[in-house]
């Protein structure tokens, strides 16, 4: 067995190449289907401001895409080196998922992207159009694959040891495990989600300074329609998850309500918990709250605490706790911004409205942060397993000396706080540069065609 040095340098390791790797699907699954939506609404419409918005998002989408691709490639190298023990025991199962998703939904991309990204004025319009919805499609796909294999972790089904090996007995209930069906829509939604804050925050931006005024008033007027109707489905999917994962993994719901014993009934707010001594040195709370979201309405039933759970199978509560704090929180705020968005579009204010505007430039990167702090959750509060009830974190890492692993650990933090640094500057250029003036009469024929 590693030493507990090695274990904990690589889960911080796997974490922050996970949470690096997360924010590029986040932002480009969402804005993969705002390019196929706004070119064949192009195509529609000839209305040269979809070409536009079509051009500039690409953009911001290509650099995105292939710093995801290569985050994701990393990951999965990481299996082999960090977590050989790991990958060893579910390589039969996982393997197998993440390699349809590279077959099928990579080899998808991979085949059209080209197109989409190069083939303006070379390829008839239609075939533009239908690149799009083809990278759009893989990009669905992929994020299918890999909530697939996740959730099996959270609550594996439909398989079978064989010399300490996880093999498949059923591949149906492997792919379509019972954690699959909540958490797929709730990630589904989130990155969606995510990417319209991303792009209703860089059109207000645009509508703060007063620039681009037609690109960044319909760039806004799509994204927060299509947050009215994310937001309430989003709220009502994340609760559903959360009650499934509070009967699947009880100790999750324990840690990130922040309670030790199950005697409070109150909402926690700020907790700031003594695992040792099994209790919280600080708390502050909102009485009977906690009682009635857990659909008590009489505000009398209480909480579950951490202390039923054994402490050799307790999660770290500081890390579910505030990552779910960070999530939900965020979340809540995401929702009277898209309500309040929804008011001033039928009180005729929204482009007129300042401080809305500014309020959505600083929510830019709100979806980013819920979806970081919804994983954090997901991922700590399953711990103390790697594959829930079957594997402990602590026998999947490789025997590895502290000194590797600590040093493999610096160099992922140094290369990939320069690729952030990289990607953030090339964020801020492209939209500071604006949008490109589209004029209809240079287009080319094809476009007509």
């Amino acid at each position: 067995m590693a030493s507990s040095a090695t274990v904990e340098l690589s889960r911080w390791q796997f974490a922050i190449t996970a949470i690096f790797h997360m924010t590029f699907p986040a932002l480009t699954v969402g804005l993969s289907i705002l390019l196929a939506v706004v070119y064949t609404a192009y195509l529609r419409t000839r209305n040269p401001l979809y070409l536009q918005m079509f051009r500039f998002w690409r953009k911001i989408f290509a650099v995105g895409f292939g710093l995801g691709v290569v985050a994701g490639t990393v990951m999965t190298f990481e299996f082999g080196l960090n977590w050989g023990s790991y990958a060893h025991a579910v390589g039969p199962i996982l393997g197998v998922t993440i390699g349809m998703e590279v077959i099928t939904a990579f080899f998808l991309e991979a085949g059209f992207i080209g197109i989409m990204l190069y083939g303006e004025g070379r390829v008839r319009p239609r075939t533009m159009a239908f690149a799009s919805w083809m990278v759009a499609f893989g990009t669905l796909l992929s994020t299918t694959w890999i909530l697939s294999a996740n959730s099996w972790m959270q609550d594996p089904a439909g398989y079978t040891e064989v010399a300490g090996q996880f093999q498949a007995r059923d591949w149906w209930q492997v792919l379509l495990n019972p954690a699959f069906s909540y958490r797929f829509p709730h990630m589904l939604l989130a990155v969606l989600i995510s990417a319209a804050w991303f792009v209703g925050g860089i059109a207000a931006w645009y509508l703060v300074r007063q620039r681009s005024l037609a690109f960044a008033r319909r760039t806004l007027s799509l994204t927060l329609g299509v947050l009215a109707i994310l937001m309430p489905v989003q709220l009502y999917a994340g609760d559903e998850t959360a009650v499934f994962m509070g009967q699947h993994q009880p100790a999750k719901l324990e840690a990130f309500e922040g309670n030790w014993k199950t005697d409070n009934n109150g909402y926690n707010l700020v907790v700031i918990p003594d695992p040792g001594r099994g209790k919280d040195n600080l708390r502050i709370e909102i009485p009977h709250l906690g009682a009635v979201i857990g659909k008590d309405l009489t505000g009398q039933a209480h909480v579950p605490g951490l202390l039923q759970t054994p402490p050799d199978q307790r999660p770290n509560m500081w890390s579910a706790f505030y990552g779910f704090r960070a999530m939900y929180f965020t979340a809540l705020t995401m929702f009277a911004m898209a309500f309040a968005g929804l008011v001033l579009r039928l009180r005729g204010r929204l482009f007129t409205a300042r401080r809305f505007h500014r309020l959505m430039v600083w929510m830019t990167p709100a979806g980013l942060v819920a979806i970081t702090g919804g994983w954090i959750t997901a991922e700590t509060g399953r711990q103390p397993w790697v594959v829930y009830g079957q594997i402990r974190t602590s026998d999947a890492v490789s025997q590895l000396s502290t000194a590797e692993a600590a040093l493999s650990l610096a160099g992922f933090v140094t290369v990939y706080a320069v690729l952030v640094a990289v990607w953030i500057r090339y964020i801020v250029r492209t939209v500071k540069a604006g949008p490109e003036a589209v004029d209809s009469s240079t287009l080319p024929e094809a476009v007509h065609g």
